[in-house]
């Protein structure tokens, strides 16, 4: 047999990539299906499926088959694999299997009673399962950092962003906190002569959903490949081969659904074009939660706010909820650019965004590194928000630190990828215009194929193959670029 140790290796991550097949599937039944009553069965169902697969991943024997490997012929492709295995390998054997039970199953109920918790503004009760979450995220993050030679916060966020160092956040959101005040300032000054109709409800959570289906089949979602269901907070989980994506449905205003179900649709447009050659392997899943994010953006933000798909979906509107002033195409281009600090991240608008994540980013990164606790969230937050949205979050906790689910799940390091993958959006759209100088007319009769076709060939037919550097370089012609990003925002809010 010709590289005998590759070959058993890619065996044990075809093996892992089935486990974990099972686990996404769990999670989205979790999150959009199961009853109540089932959580604790689940939750324990899941510990042992994380517990098994933790088991795999740290085998003995992958030490010297990795080892043996090296010196087997490979090719680049085979080469970029094995680099992957190995940085998942070594994350594993850096955890016990008790603490990764242990953390499957605080989340899954600190999550289940964050649900209903939320709600009942009730952070108090939070705090009780919330602790545990944190208290095992930070013995996680130890563990990881004593073998990586990182920081407590820069092990979990090199899960997230492989490479990336608080150092560098520290620079990027340093650079935006002094140039993104005087533009939300700016932009309201500007917006505050705008005549802006308001769509009237109700809209029926039905005709919500047809709406959304047509716009993701105008998007290229293949639905005989996934389908699109409701929970508490949008997410797209499942695999390549059988996608779940997910919303939710307000009756007074289609914005956030809408949005929401585009944003999960360009997560899951990747996951559907991923290479099925490299299918069950590491190289073949997306290189980083930033670079999944830019997908996202690029289809909510940088595609379906623009004036041109603004005017492609208001006869849309029309057909699912009748006519009326507000879907006029000029109308609702200044409706969904409307600018307005707000207390909820997943409604805030492009220029907004990236204060809600800066503010959970300076949150997080002193609670992983123990220089705060749970305990000081509330107030923090409060004064994050006054000072950099001018929002009084005061005792409203479902508004305020309630409001994600990231943190109760135990997803500490995530929050920084959502800008992240804003700039890489606005970087792909730059070198998308360059190749296509008459984009805009084109997306205004719903000619969407350029953009698919350029984030096809640069980013979705490269999964893994690079690291974050080399794809982002290869697909752009250069490193990431901040400065793409503050230009598309002073282009459109002008």
């Amino acid at each position: 047999m010709q590289n005998p140790n590759y070959t058993e290796l890619c065996r044990t991550w075809q093996r892992l990539y089935r486990y974990n097949h099972a686990a996404s599937i769990l999670g989205w039944d979790r999150n959009a299906m199961m009853p109540a009553k089932g959580n604790d069965a689940r939750a324990a169902a899941e510990a042992e499926l994380q517990a098994l697969i933790h088991r795999t991943r740290t085998d003995p024997k992958l030490a010297e088959q990795l080892r043996a490997a090296e010196g087997e012929a490979l090719d680049d492709i085979e080469r970029a694999n094995l680099r992957e295995m190995r940085r998942d390998w070594r994350d594993a054997n850096a955890l016990p299997e008790a603490l990764v039970e242990a953390k499957s199953l605080a989340a899954a109920q600190c999550e289940h009673a964050w649900r209903t918790q939320r709600g009942n503004n009730d952070w108090n009760g939070f705090l009780d399962n919330f602790r545990d979450v944190v208290r095992l995220a930070r013995e996680e993050a130890q563990l990881l950092a004593d073998d990586s030679g990182l920081s407590r916060y820069d092990a979990l966020m090199d899960r997230y962003e492989p490479g990336v160092r608080a150092a560098d956040i520290d620079r990027i959101f340093g650079d935006v906190k002094q140039w993104l005040p005087q533009l939300i300032a700016r932009v309201q000054a500007k917006q505050g002569n705008d005549r802006v109709t308001e769509p009237v409800g109700p809209f029926p959570a039905a005709a919500q959903r047809a709406l959304n289906l047509e716009i993701m089949q105008q998007l290229g979602f293949d639905f005989d490949g996934g389908r699109l269901d409701e929970s508490a907070h949008p997410f797209t989980g499942g695999v390549p081969e059988d996608v779940r994506l997910t919303t939710r449905y307000n009756e007074d205003s289609f914005v956030q659904s809408l949005m929401g179900t585009i944003h999960e649709t360009g997560h899951a447009r990747f996951e559907q074009n991923l290479p099925r050659e490299w299918l069950s392997q590491p190289v073949g899943v997306a290189r980083s939660y930033g670079i999944h994010e830019s997908q996202s953006l690029s289809f909510e933000m940088q595609l379906a706010r623009s004036r041109e798909f603004t005017g492609f979906i208001a006869p849309l509107l029309t057909k699912h909820f009748g006519s009326q002033p507000a879907f006029d195409p000029d109308n609702l281009y200044r409706l969904l650019t409307r600018v307005k600090p707000g207390l909820i991240r997943v409604n805030a608008d492009e220029v907004t965004y990236p204060a809600h994540i800066i503010l959970r980013y300076e949150i997080e990164r002193p609670l992983i590194e123990g220089e705060i606790e749970p305990e000081d969230i509330p107030a923090l937050w409060d004064d994050k928000m006054q000072t950099l949205l001018g929002q009084d979050t005061r005792g409203n906790f479902k508004d305020g630190c309630l409001q994600d689910v990231h943190w109760s799940g135990g997803a500490f390091g995530y929050f920084p990828s959502y800008t992240l993958g804003a700039m890489y959006a606005a970087q792909w759209f730059a070198a998308i215009r360059r190749a296509t100088p008459d984009l805009d007319a084109r997306i205004a009769v719903g000619d969407f194929a350029p953009v698919f076709e350029w984030l096809k060939a640069n980013v979705w037919s490269q999964a893994s193959r690079w690291q974050t550097p080399e794809l982002v370089q290869k697909a752009s012609g250069e490193a990431l670029n901040p400065a793409h990003f503050r230009a598309h925002l002073e282009k459109r809010y002008r």
